[in-house]
C-alpha cells in the first residue's frame, strides 16, 4: 500500500514538472493535512467523499470506521487535497445531476484509484447517465447486484427469542393508513390506493392529504393501524426504502407493499411479515383479504411472528454505507469499468 501511494504521487509530481500543473492543482495539494504520513503508512484503504449528500456532511473525527462500526483499516475523508492518495473516491449521484457538484476530470487520476458512483434513488430520478460511460469503477445503490450494495434496511437474526405479545401492538383503532406526499395520478400506487380506498377505509397522513405528520408522531400514528401502505413511488429493482423498513416494521403494522416483484421482497425482508399487492388477482381481492385477517386476531398475529428469529436494521447514516466500502475492498475486481453506467442503471427496471 505504502509503495503505491509512493508511485502514485511521484507519477503525479513527474507529469506536473514536465507538462505543468493543472488550475487549481497547487491549491487542492497544498492543504494535505500535516498528519497524513501517520495513517498513509498504516496500510488503510482511503475513501475519499469528494462531496456528501444533500450538502451535510459529517464529522469524520478519529477512526470513524472503526469507532462507529467495527470496519478496520478504512479511513474516511472529505478533504480533496488527499484526492491522489485516496483508494477510492465517491460521488453523490444527486449533486452530479443538479449541477452543484461536478467530476474532477481535470485532475490527473492515479493509477489505481477508484471512482465509486452512489445512489439511493430509484433508476427513474438518477438523471442523464450517458456522460458518465467508462468513468465509474463502482457502483454503490440500494441493489443487491451493486458492488457496494446500501439498502435502506435489512433483516438480522436474533440471538435470543423475542417476546411475541410485547411486539404487536394492541391499539388499533383504523383499518388501514398511508402517508404520501409525493402524489401523482400516473403512479401505480395512485391507482391501487384509489381503487382499495372505494372498499375499505384507508386513513391517509402526509402533505397531500393536508394532514402532515411530525417525525415524533409518525411511528405512533401508524402503530394505531392494522396495515400500512408501503407503496414505493417507482417500481425498480430491489428498490424497497424506508417505506417498509421504517414506518411498517417498527411502526408495528402489518406492511401491504406495492414496489419490486415479491421475490425482490421475499429475498430480503423477514418471511410472512408483508402482504403483497401481486399476490391477488384483483384489488377487490385484496380489499376483502385485508377486512378478514383485521377480524380474525390469530391470523393477523401471525404476521408479527417473524419478531422471534428476527430483528430489522436501518441504514441512515452516510458514513456507515461508504465505510461497507473497506469491508469489501480485497474482493472487487480491480479493473472494472462501468462503459455504460446509463444501461446498468435501467437493467432489469419497469
Amino acid at each position: 500500500m505504502k509503495i503505491r501511494f509512493v508511485l502514485s504521487f511521484l507519477c503525479v509530481l513527474t507529469l506536473g514538472l514536465l507538462v505543468g500543473w493543472p488550475r487549481g492543482f497547487h491549491t487542492l495539494t497544498s492543504k494535505i493535512p500535516a498528519n497524513y504520513s501517520y495513517w498513509s503508512r498504516s496500510g488503510q484503504v482511503t475513501i475519499l467523499m469528494w462531496h456528501w449528500p444533500f450538502g451535510k456532511s459529517s464529522s469524520l473525527q478519529g477512526d470513524v470506521c472503526w469507532d462507529l462500526y467495527r470496519i478496520p483499516n478504512c479511513k474516511l475523508v472529505d478533504q480533496r487535497s488527499l484526492f491522489p492518495f485516496a483508494d477510492v473516491v465517491v460521488f453523490h449521484n444527486r449533486e452530479l445531476s443538479q449541477g452543484t457538484e461536478k467530476l474532477p476530470l481535470h485532475l490527473p487520476r492515479p493509477r489505481g484509484q477508484r471512482w465509486a458512483w452512489m445512489t439511493l434513488e430509484s433508476p427513474a430520478h438518477n438523471g442523464d447517465l450517458y456522460q458518465y460511460a467508462n468513468i465509474f469503477n463502482m457502483t454503490i445503490t440500494h441493489r443487491r447486484d451493486a458492488d457496494i450494495s446500501i439498502p435502506y434496511g435489512e433483516r438480522l437474526p436474533k440471538k435470543a427469542e423475542g417476546h411475541l405479545a410485547e411486539d404487536i401492538p394492541q391499539n388499533k383503532s383504523f383499518l388501514a393508513c398511508w402517508v404520501v406526499s409525493n402524489y401523482r395520478a400516473h403512479h401505480r400506487r395512485t391507482q391501487v390506493y384509489k381503487e382499495l380506498s372505494a372498499r375499505i377505509p384507508v386513513k391517509v397522513y402526509g402533505r397531500w392529504a393536508n394532514t402532515p405528520l411530525a417525525i415524533s408522531a409518525l411511528l405512533p400514528t401508524i402503530s394505531r393501524c392494522y396495515f400500512y401502505l408501503a407503496f414505493e413511488n417507482s417500481i425498480a429493482k430491489d428498490y424497497i426504502t424506508e417505506k417498509l423498513w421504517r414506518n411498517a416494521y417498527q411502526g408495528g403494522a402489518v406492511p401491504v407493499v406495492l414496489g419490486p416483484p415479491l421475490e425482490d421482497y421475499k429475498a430480503v425482508a423477514p418471511p410472512n411479515s408483508f402482504i403483497h399487492v401481486d399476490e391477488f388477482a384483483s384489488v377487490k381481492d385484496l380489499a376483502k383479504y385485508l377486512q378478514q385477517l383485521a377480524e380474525d386476531k390469530k391470523r393477523y398475529s401471525e404476521y408479527f411472528t417473524w419478531k422471534r428469529q428476527w430483528k430489522v436494521k436501518l441504514y441512515t447514516d452516510w458514513k456507515e454505507r461508504v465505510c461497507k466500502i473497506c469491508s469489501q475492498y480485497n474482493s472487487l475486481p480491480q479493473e472494472k469499468i462501468y462503459s455504460d453506467l446509463q444501461a446498468w442503471n435501467k437493467a432489469n427496471n419497469s
